[in-house]
């Protein structure tokens, strides 16, 4: 990414004083939870008051609707990335499921936003290139270990993944349990049956 894009001038604008970097991330993590409960019309003031601050300081860090928006995706995809990166060290199938796992909780926020960012946008493009260059080499790492079939791409995985999440469950085990059947159709001869774990 050069630093003309989208993502990358998002990222430029974050606070650098510590008590207005706690007002921020404290503002996002209430945002998550309230498009989350009420789609992304949910109330500005509701974020600031979840966060334990004014509207004003909402504001001030994020001075439309959509700059907050920008800001919680990539605070998702950053952390996503993140979590490649703290997964090296594990087995090559452990890592892959766990991320694709953490890869769950992020779909849920896209969800959440897409309709209020033009899905096909510089800026989810940008996002988009974050997310494969974090998950891609989980994958090859796993096909290359011998633990997870060789005819999968990343892309397949990650379409697969997102068909099955977006299917109405009656409740959260239900889809973990269908998840598992997904992921054990992943792996190579008859791992599969140790399958990721609902966390």
């Amino acid at each position: 990414m050069t630093s003309a894009d989208p993502v990358s001038e998002n990222l430029a604008r974050r606070p650098k004083r510590a008590d207005a970097r706690r007002n921020y991330q404290a503002l996002l993590a209430a945002a998550q939870d309230v498009f989350a409960e009420q789609g992304a019309a949910g109330s500005l003031e509701e974020v600031a008051r979840r966060a334990g601050v004014g509207i004003g300081t909402l504001y001030r860090h994020f001075p439309t609707r959509r700059d907050l928006f920008e800001s919680l995706y990539i605070d998702e995809v950053e952390a996503l990335a993140r979590t490649a990166a703290d997964l090296a060290d594990l087995p090559p199938w452990d890592a892959l499921s766990a991320w694709l796992q953490r890869f769950v909780r992020y779909l849920a926020t896209k969800r959440a936003l897409v309709e209020e960012l033009v899905h096909e946008s510089e800026f989810f493009r940008n996002c988009r290139g974050m997310i494969y260059a974090a998950g891609a080499p989980l994958l090859e790492r796993a096909q290359e270990a011998g633990a997870v079939r060789a005819d999968a791409s990343f892309d397949d995985t990650l379409r697969m993944i997102s068909g099955l999440t977006a299917v109405q469950y009656t409740d959260p085990e239900q889809r973990d349990r269908v998840l598992r059947i997904a992921l054990d159709g992943l792996r190579t001869g008859s791992a599969g049956a140790s399958a990721v774990r609902p966390h």
